[in-house]
């Protein structure tokens, strides 16, 4: 009696879903590695896969000239930038300053130098934070934007300044604190002021003073 021996042999899709399976595996393990702030590398700067290029210790270019010596080494200012959602509050921080930038509109009626109470409540928490820092010295400069004349800007912006400045005197009464009070109008615009949302950048007072915490 003859005997057929049967061969069983794995289905076709079987053996794709497999591969498929791996693929799936392979992408969700990448996945969970990636960081969520997107990818590690700018685009157009990704690391080749090829090797780096050799460089040549002793090539004359890449050495100093006789007599030269490397600059001393400094610590670079480092600025961190906090802005609300609304764009209404803005916080600069550096390795030696700390400055806020209140937009005009969240502090003055259109035109105006009248504080409102909620400005006032806004300038009383960077009184807080200059509280904080023990700081000696507070600059208070105000801003607009190219709308109407320079003079008109000029004026309007130191009024506000000033407005500010009282309150910060105010809350920090018998502090030994020096102000600088300035109106700048339109100079050093921080946005586009082709733009009703650039202008409105623009028009802003900004309370500053050095980082004296250790």
């Amino acid at each position: 009696m003859t005997h057929t021996r049967t061969r069983t042999q794995t289905p076709r899709l079987a053996i794709v879903i497999a591969a498929a399976s791996v693929m799936v595996a392979t992408n969700v393990f990448g996945a969970t590695s990636a960081h969520a702030d997107g990818p590690s590398h700018p685009p157009g700067i990704q690391p080749s896969a090829s090797a780096p290029v050799e460089v040549d210790g002793n090539d004359p270019d890449l050495k100093l000239v006789d007599g030269a010596t490397l600059a001393k080494a400094k610590v670079l200012d480092i600025k961190t930038v906090i802005e609300d959602e609304a764009g209404e509050e803005r916080r600069e921080d550096t390795n030696t300053d700390v400055k806020f930038a209140l937009q005009a509109e969240v502090l003055f009626a259109k035109d105006s130098a009248k504080l409102s109470s909620r400005a006032k409540a806004r300038i009383a928490a960077i009184a807080e934070e200059i509280k904080a820092q023990n700081t000696t010295k507070v600059r208070v400069f105000g801003f607009t934007d190219n709308l109407g004349s320079s003079a008109h800007g000029d004026v309007l912006s130191r009024r506000r300044a000033s407005a500010v400045h009282g309150v910060l005197d105010d809350e920090l009464a018998d502090s030994g604190i020096t102000y600088e009070v300035r109106g700048y109008g339109e100079q050093y615009p921080i946005a586009d002021n082709s733009t009703e949302a650039g202008r409105k950048k623009n028009r802003r007072v900004e309370v500053s003073f050095p980082r004296t915490e250790s």
